[in-house]
């Protein structure tokens, strides 16, 4: 019997040490890509935002901290906060900001989470590049959305991609190959997600459909509108979006998640900034562009980024839209998870950006509200959709926004 066990033992023993061998080879091809792929069963992707490195600052340019309403002040119900605060920490939320009537109404911040962290909003970087794709627009780096991207990415110019135009990556139509999921280091989705060279990663992409057809929410589509403006702009992403949006909003510096140091930024994902700092980016919906005094953003670009497309009325460019109801909003061809809406939102204009899991931020113009909800809740494991039930916040601040009186009538 010892003789038995101690056969096992060095059995054990021997298949550890090819582990252990196997590990330090895997990690040594590429100790960057490798290195993220085993650290990341061990973090929480929304709040550790040490773990994206490297990182690239996106300069802001910090204004005075947005003003508060006293409690005489409110002008959403205690009601109407206390529904959306209940559902926010059942879902373990972060942060819950709420804006409306010209001041921060109220606010809520896990204990351990402090207003100035930042957190990493997974897509809600998407509809931050719409934006900056108008800015190439206004300043006569591209002549129109329906240019082909090939006019401007020569990479393109010689396939079936010539036929894709700008405005089919901004509503997810692009018709570019969607690998089959798959866990491998080798795979699209672990080489674009952690990967060391994304840029020829995207640009190897084939076009598998016609353009312009099939909503299929995919990341390589932002990817190449990053490619896109560095290449028309020759300047980093970071730096351009930096001077033609981050340093007139009146934010902090934020922060871009790159494939290796001097790097690509990933344009999916990854623009890292305080939950106060993404309601400034609401407020940039909610004012048609202007901050301040000044049009930051051109209002008919702004109108274009929120007009339903013609593949998803719910989406415009980069954008979400609360245009048609869907008990179960999904993400297109390719994607088999959905967010549950248990009702229809509660005004007709909702505009939103949509972060894995439950990371959001909400502008409804009608209500001169913006909602800022940071965190994630992760997978329902029966059904493979999202737990975060994205009517219940907005909803219920909708419903406690008190009336204004009526002007009386002028006699």
């Amino acid at each position: 019997m010892m003789r038995v066990l101690k056969f096992i033992g060095k059995a054990l023993l021997a298949l550890v040490a090819l582990g252990a061998i196997a590990l330090v080879g895997f990690y040594a091809a590429d100790p960057l890509y490798h290195g993220r792929i085993l650290r990341l069963p061990f973090i929480d992707q929304v709040k550790d935002v040490d773990f994206y490195s490297p990182l690239e600052v996106v300069k802001g340019n910090p204004a005075p901290a947005l003003p508060r309403a006293a409690d005489g002040e409110k002008t959403i119900t205690p009601e109407g906060w206390n529904r959306a605060l209940d559902y926010a920490k059942k879902m373990d939320s972060l942060s819950l900001v709420v804006w409306q009537g010209g001041k921060v109404q109220y606010e809520y911040y896990r204990p351990d989470f402090k207003p100035e962290d930042r957190t990493d909003p997974a897509s809600m970087h998407k509809s931050v590049v719409a934006l900056l794709v108008g800015q190439l627009l206004a300043d006569g780096y591209i002549k129109s959305i329906d240019d082909p991207v090939a006019n401007y990415v020569s990479e393109w110019a010689n396939d079936a991609r010539k036929n894709i135009t700008i405005r089919h990556l901004l509503t997810m139509s692009s018709g570019l190959y969607r690998q089959p999921f798959s866990a491998s280091p080798s795979g699209h989705f672990l080489r674009l997600n952690l990967g060391t060279e994304i840029r020829d990663l995207t640009l190897s992409i084939p076009a598998e459909e016609e353009p312009g057809k099939v909503f299929a929410y995919y990341n390589f589509n932002p990817q190449m509108l990053a490619i896109l403006i560095e290449r028309t702009t020759g300047k980093r992403y970071a730096q351009y979006l930096s001077e033609r949006l981050w340093s007139k909003l009146g934010t902090k510096d934020a922060y871009v998640f790159l494939d290796h140091e001097g790097g690509l930024a990933r344009a999916y994902c990854c623009l890292q900034m305080s939950a106060e700092d993404w309601l400034r980016v609401g407020l940039l919906h909610l004012n048609k562009g202007k901050v301040g005094d000044e049009q930051v953003v051109a209002e008919d670009w702004m109108r274009q980024v929120t007009t339903p497309s013609a593949v998803n009325p719910n989406y415009g460019f980069q954008t979400w839209l609360g245009t048609t109801y869907e008990p179960l909003r999904g993400y297109g061809k390719g994607v088999s998870a959905g967010v549950p809406h248990s009702e229809p939102f509660a005004a007709p204009d909702v505009i939103y950006f949509d972060g894995a899991g439950g990371q959001r931020l909400y502008v409804i113009p009608s209500k001169d509200l913006v909602i800022v909800r940071m965190g994630k809740t992760g997978i329902d494991l029966k059904t493979g959709n999202f737990l975060f039930d994205d009517a219940i916040i907005p909803n219920a601040l909708i419903r406690g926004v008190i009336a204004k009186p009526e002007a009386a009538a002028t006699p």
